[in-house]
């Protein structure tokens, strides 16, 4: 019978595509839930309900604790958890494209300091491009809210920390760091939700449904896969693919939200694209050359 199994070179971009995808869908369902929930409370479920989900599906029990690299988890936690809420509360200020684009930022300057190769600089080169494009500066209706900008910066710098902090031993599978790393990012934002205060109707079955669902979406299935995606991805790789992330949520916000686009924005979803293709395909023949 024929071998139809592909190779870990092609499986990672993806599997990255997919969590890409599922992220970019939870962050207009997230944006609509801010209209009913305070945006801590929607950040701090999300993670609550995801470790959950996590801790069942991995089996978190059976981890050796003793194992355990606390400083790699730890800095996990604190970046998922930074990520999470400063993205959450720049979407309430800006369009989901936009504000997926300041935060890009983060991992494209961990790609950038990782470069080894000068013809590696076309591919973030255009990725550069494609996110000046994204930006609508000839549309004064559309000017930016500049605490938003910060927040999706600030967002970009914890994205930045997770990329670094994932690809570090924690002692355990990458699945049981990503469910504790959720746990660790709970923790820290679960007390800050609370005293700001949760609305009566959070815990209601119709509310936890909507949660289960943000959850699987925003934080269960797209953090597992990109870890493991980034088994098989060099830092630069990964960054330099991660620049679909834009392009994904521009057309997520189009499609559920109704943001429109300019012209321009959608010419930088093409060059955004066709960074990640000439990355994704100069990655396959450097490996390639090595075997």
């Amino acid at each position: 019978m024929p071998n139809f199994k592909i190779s870990p070179t092609v499986q990672a971009p993806l599997i990255l595509l997919i969590a890409m995808i599922s992220m970019q869908s939870s962050g207009s369902f997230a944006k609509y839930l801010f209209g009913q929930f305070p945006i801590l409370t929607v950040s701090a479920m999300r993670l609550l309900l995801g470790t959950l989900i996590l801790a069942l599906i991995f089996k978190i029990w059976q981890i050796n604790f003793r194992q355990l690299k606390w400083s790699s988890i730890l800095s996990y936690g604190l970046a998922l958890a930074g990520m999470n809420i400063l993205f959450y509360l720049s979407l309430d200020r800006l369009p989901l494209g936009i504000a997926v684009s300041f935060e890009f930022i983060g991992p494209l300057s961990v790609a950038l300091f990782a470069i080894r190769r000068k013809f590696d600089l076309i591919w973030v080169g255009l990725a550069i491009l494609g996110l000046i494009l994204l930006f609508p500066f000839d549309q004064a209706a559309q000017t930016l809210d500049p605490i938003g900008i910060a927040l999706a910066l600030g967002a970009g710098a914890c994205w930045a920390l997770y990329i670094i902090a994932g690809q570090k031993p924690s002692g355990v599978s990458g699945n049981h760091t990503v469910c504790l790393g959720m746990f660790v990012g709970m923790c820290m934002l679960m007390p800050m939700a609370l005293f700001a205060g949760m609305p009566a109707h959070t815990f209601e079955p119709v509310s936890l449904l909507y949660f289960i669902g943000l959850a699987v979406l925003a934080s269960a299935l797209p953090f597992t896969l990109e870890m493991i995606a980034l088994r098989n991805l060099s830092a630069l790789s990964f960054g330099t693919l991660m620049s679909l992330e834009p392009a994904v949520a521009a057309l997520s916000g189009f499609v559920f939200l109704g943001e429109h686009l300019l012209w321009t924005q959608w010419l930088a979803l093409a060059v955004i694209i066709s960074a990640s293709i000439g990355c994704t395909i100069t990655m396959q023949k450097h490996k390639t050359a090595q075997n």
